[in-house]
């Protein structure tokens, strides 16, 4: 037993209620059995009880043993006084007279309901519930992806606002770094955001009509311009980086940019070369952002083809079969799911306006889902996935809830773990 389980067990009743003597032969009747605190103090606030018909309103404070009262030093802290019952899953010290009256859940609970929580605290499959998760009534399921979307936006502004405390709430500069956060994806995450930090937003604007000093500062800065090349486009870049390096006081970032287990194009090469084009093509991406309500137009603005020199190059150094290097739907898809639509629920946030957060979702319904191996996995389960909203509250869920083995804080295990307490 743990302790969590057993605050699932009293918050949802998930015990028999028939006949409840506490220890000291009181008849108690639970009338609601209060709310959960998260904070200092009692495990339930403002619980309603009867206690041999009287009424009783207090805090409840729930162990697995009774003596966890005396080991956690409550009865000499004053936030415990107000305590009206004590709910422990065993009793191990058999007191004549209790401190505060207490009650003992052990052979209350089915055993089929601890059991089911064992085996999903033990199981090593994809998700802990794999095997009953297409039984989940579709209205339940629903209800939780909405909210698993929400808490991933909602996440993800707590990463924008953090930025926008750096760049003193400029909105144009910390869309610049999410968004090169976002073209790095995951294994190059960290350095392209670097990138974009040692790049000032408006020293990047400065040089947004030269595409190959834009070239030339985000290549330069990622450390790929330090060696002597052969083709005479690489060693122009090198120059102009030599030149702006000088001129603003530039310091090429620390972390490495990573090739390994990539492919070709998604190398960071073809990525920054991409990033640049974008940052060409527009002046001021997050206005363009707030003021685009067509998705389709957003995706035209964001699917740019790197410059002339990338389509027969992956890298600096070899050539390579000649094929245009267009950012291509996928990922194009991808920017706006995790750039501009958390952008835009960011900004409605912080604003105040609801209609930004409305587009922010509504973009993500049109979009398709997106495709990788836990979306697959998910799929093999027989969830439903149609689209973007949709895939990224099921990555939400494996990530935040079913990764962290929190079974008992996720609407899908709550609904599965009641039926295994029978129907009145």
């Amino acid at each position: 037993m743990q302790e969590r389980l057993l605050q699932f067990i009293w918050q949802f009743r998930y015990f028999n209620q028939q006949q409840l003597l506490l220890t000291n032969g009181s008849l108690l009747e639970v009338i609601h059995p209060g709310t959960i605190n998260h904070h200092q103090g009692p495990d339930f606030q403002q619980a309603m009880l009867r206690m041999d018909g009287m009424l009783w309103v207090g805090q409840v404070e729930l162990h697995i043993r009774s003596s966890d009262w005396y080991a956690h030093a409550h009865h000499h802290d004053s936030l415990y006084r107000n305590v009206i019952l004590h709910v422990v899953w065993e009793d191990d010290l058999n007191q004549v007279d209790d401190p505060v009256p207490l009650l003992i859940l052990q052979d209350r609970v089915p055993k089929l309901l601890l059991n089911q929580y064992e085996e999903w605290m033990l199981s090593r499959q994809f998700i802990p519930c794999q095997r009953q998760l297409a039984s989940v009534n579709q209205l339940v399921m629903m209800a939780w992806k909405e909210r698993m979307l929400v808490e991933r936006l909602q996440r993800k502004t707590e990463l924008i606002w953090s930025f926008l405390e750096h760049t003193r709430h400029h909105w144009e500069e910390t869309c610049w770094w999410l968004l090169a956060r976002n073209f790095g994806v995951k294994i190059n995450a960290d350095a392209f955001e670097a990138i974009a930090r040692s790049l000032p937003g408006a020293l990047v604007q400065r040089h947004r009509n030269q595409l190959v000093q834009l070239e030339a500062l985000l290549l330069g800065q990622a450390g790929l311009l330090n060696k002597p090349f052969d083709h005479p486009y690489p060693c122009l870049l090198k120059r102009e980086y030599e030149f702006y390096r000088t001129k603003y006081g530039l310091r090429p970032i620390h972390l490495p940019v990573y090739f390994l287990r990539m492919r070709p194009p998604a190398f960071p090469t073809v990525r920054l070369a991409q990033l640049a084009k974008l940052l060409h093509a527009s002046e001021g991406l997050f206005q363009v952002f707030l003021e685009t309500e067509s998705l389709e137009k957003l995706r035209l603005l964001l699917n740019v083809t790197a410059s002339a020199f990338w389509d027969d190059h992956y890298t600096l150094e070899e050539e390579a079969p000649p094929k245009p290097k267009h950012l291509g739907e996928e990922f194009t898809d991808n920017v706006l799911m995790n750039t501009v639509a958390p952008l835009l629920f960011a900004y409605g946030c912080w604003k105040k306006e609801q209609p930004f957060k409305d587009r922010a979702i509504h973009w993500l319904q049109q979009l398709p889902a997106e495709r990788n191996s836990i979306i697959n996995s998910f799929r093999l389960t027989g969830a439903i996935c149609e689209n973007a909203f949709e895939s990224q509250a099921l990555l939400e869920l494996k990530s935040q809830y079913c990764d962290r083995k929190r079974c008992l804080d996720c609407a899908v295990g709550n609904s599965l773990i009641s039926s295994h307490w029978p129907s009145s």
